[in-house]
């Protein structure tokens, strides 16, 4: 008889506890956790004509090209000449890697590829996974050190890294990073698959760890370089019970800043809890305000939530993009200072994006508010979906809002964090659209598929979404219940639906009013729309077959900036739904794009065009073009206006692109 999962989790943990004796039970269901939790990615399946065809492109496409890219590369090659050496034998090869931080890409890969796992069986790419893991097995020196760099030529690794274990850790060596990233791998593969080939290798590293940093006067005192190593012991924590992980997040946390010599690129320069703004490199700072929710989560410590709740109020009120991209500089990949937000300078990583969705899903979480979803939808709708062609073999490393056609996607990076992550994201998307708290269940992000779920009572439900969301916002839920039961049913509004560009007032609407109202009905009935941080709350005896109806209207509206950005004064950008548009040179006579003018009496029209890029939502009208005469003096034009959605940008090839556009003033051409 075939085993069960369960059944390979049962085996799974006890062999972990035969495996350590430092291994205690699982946590107490009862003790700190998020107050809302979120429904498991693999009880919610998409069938939309949006999502659906992106995670399938993700587990079809980019995940075995991103594998091919790494083996490619040579970052394969890197785990096969360290587990030579282990093994005794002599190498003629010692280059160090590309990068200190090139284990992390067959790391974040792998992840993605166990996430799409647990959702579609796959037999050949199970198989690769243990070859795979197998391979990163062999490189594990016996005490659960794990960095093939100095496993390959211990006295000369990577210049980023010292010649002795941690010496470097606060600045370059990215050694703990990159067990934050096999850590998440391995909770990933363990969860989705039953197995702990990964998870002994991830345990074995993780009690190096223990013993090595900490408090204790026999240990070393650092914090990581590079965070992520916290969010990474948070997940070990969750799927072993054991509690010296979680210590020890909350110690690397804690240790950072409290010594002299820090610095804002690091987030060190004073401790996190006393932290009040977005500072350093934006990848970073993401992952750090990640880790500190996760440990607030589950410790309780409501002085990491204080920090992480004024520094996001910093971040979405003065540091970030109307496409929900941060990291505004090239120089440290950093933020900018408050308002600080070029256009075409812009940096915006791809790694931002995923970064800034984690720390707003755990934000949410926590308070339950969904401003913090409002701020996640935009990102993934924008900056972080632009981040990989349509195609899913091509990425942006930065995204810029604007282009003097000096843009393209790459095939890879010889720094790949941006590729990865694309495909660690993307499958694990559907577990953010739903949660839970109690006797109720929380409506975050709409397209069409199912979610099962159970209430407190044991009554199973199942919703399921019929929508063409984001090109239109009509949206259905229907509800199949076991029982009649009474619950709580909170559709949330987003912000963009109720006059509200963005939480914090950076960004406004310049109407102040859509031309219709929101509608919320159930099963044909007029619900009021009173809001409850955002979430409009349904509480009654649902039945079996009880329908909502939401109708979120969608017009073209004018976003403009507050006046203390100075690189989007007098412009405008354009925004439908959740999507922000841009102007591309395809779409527009002549190919220039930059130098258009969109007066303020201009109206627009929405119109969907299934045969370009892939089928989109385009918005048309008609614009001022701004050119030279041949004595030098600017001449302005009529000419038709095209915008596509930013995330589709550069899918045809390098030429203009702009975000903002003049409203009354006439740039240079």
């Amino acid at each position: 008889m075939k085993t069960s999962v369960f059944s390979q989790r049962i085996s799974a943990i006890l062999f972990l506890f035969a495996a350590t004796s430092t291994l205690p039970a699982a946590p107490n269901p009862a003790s700190h956790d998020y107050p809302f939790q979120p429904v498991p990615f693999t009880a919610v399946h998409l069938t939309d004509g949006f999502w659906a065809p992106r995670l399938e492109t993700n587990r079809l496409t980019t995940i075995p090209y991103a594998f091919g890219k790494c083996e490619e590369s040579g970052r394969m090659y890197n785990f096969e000449r360290a587990a030579a050496v282990l093994r005794g034998e002599k190498i003629t090869d010692k280059k160090p890697p590309g990068y200190p931080f090139d284990d992390t890409d067959p790391y974040k890969i792998l992840e993605g590829a166990s996430y799409s796992l647990a959702v579609q069986p796959d037999p050949k790419l199970d198989a690769y996974l243990d070859k795979l893991i197998a391979l990163i097995a062999s490189a594990q020196e016996p005490d659960g050190y794990l960095y093939t760099t100095r496993t390959i030529d211990p006295q000369h690794p990577h210049e980023w890294s010292a010649s002795q274990r941690w010496v470097k850790e606060q600045e370059l060596s990215h050694e703990l990073y990159n067990a934050g990233h096999l850590f998440e791998a391995a909770v990933a593969h363990y969860q989705a698959t039953g197995k702990t080939n990964l998870l002994q290798i991830a345990v074995k590293e993780a009690n190096l760890l223990c013993t090595t940093f900490g408090p204790a006067t026999n240990q070393l005192h650092f914090w990581p370089g590079h965070e992520i190593v916290e969010m990474g012991l948070a997940k070990l924590y969750r799927a072993t019970g054991n509690v010296r992980y979680l210590d020890l997040a909350k110690y690397f946390i804690d240790d950072r800043g409290s010594r002299p010599g820090g610095d804002d690129y690091h987030q060190s320069r004073i401790p996190p809890v006393e932290q009040t703004e977005a500072i350093g490199h934006a990848v970073r700072a993401g992952y750090l305000y990640s880790g500190m929710a996760d440990v607030a989560a589950l410790t309780g410590d409501t002085n990491y939530l204080r920090a992480i709740d004024t520094i996001w109020e910093n971040c979405v009120g003065k540091k970030l993009y109307i496409t929900g991209g941060i990291g505004a500089r090239h120089a440290g990949e950093a933020f900018g200072n408050n308002y600080e937000l070029p256009n075409l300078s812009a940096y915006n990583e791809t790694c931002a994006a995923v970064a800034n969705d984690y720390w707003n899903q755990r934000l949410y979480l926590l308070h339950g508010d969904a401003k913090y979803v409002d701020v996640l939808e935009r990102t993934l709708y924008n900056s972080l979906l632009a981040g990989v062609s349509l195609d899913g073999t091509k990425f942006f490393y930065p995204n810029p809002l604007e282009s003097d056609g000096n843009y393209e996607r790459s095939p890879w990076f010889g720094c790949a964090c941006c590729p990865g992550n694309i495909t660690r994201f993307l499958p694990s998307l559907p577990g953010y659209f739903y949660a839970q708290k109690n006797d109720s269940v929380f409506v975050n992000l709409f397209a069409s598929g199912t979610a099962d779920l159970k209430l407190d009572d044991g009554c199973a439900i199942k919703l399921t979404q019929t929508t063409r969301y984001p090109w239109d916002g009509a949206v259905k839920i229907t509800l199949a219940l076991e029982k009649k039961s009474r619950f709580t049913v909170a559709v949330r509004i987003p912000g963009w639906a109720r006059n509200e560009a963005v939480p914090g007032g950076l960004y406004h609407f310049a109407e102040s009013a859509t031309s219709e109202p929101v509608t919320l009905k159930v099963n044909g009935q007029i619900i009021p729309i009173k809001l409850d941080h955002g979430y409009v709350r349904i509480n009654r005896l649902w039945k079996n077959g009880d329908m909502i109806a939401l109708d979120l209207p969608m017009p073209v509206q004018r976003v403009i900036a507050s006046e203390k950005v100075r690189a989007d004064r007098g412009r405008i950008a354009l925004q439908r739904g959740p999507i922000m548009y841009c102007a591309e040179w395809p779409d527009n006579p002549i190919g220039k794009v930059r130098n258009l003018v969109l007066p303020g009496d201009q109206t627009f029209k929405a119109a969907f065009e299934p045969s370009l890029l892939n089928g989109i939502e385009t918005i048309s009208g008609n614009s001022l073009v701004v050119t030279k005469n041949a004595d030098g003096s600017a001449m302005k034009t009529d000419q038709p206006f095209k915008a596509i959605p930013y995330f589709a940008w550069a899918n045809r090839g390098k030429g203009e692109m702009a975000v903002w556009f003049a409203e009354t003033s006439v740039p240079s051409p």
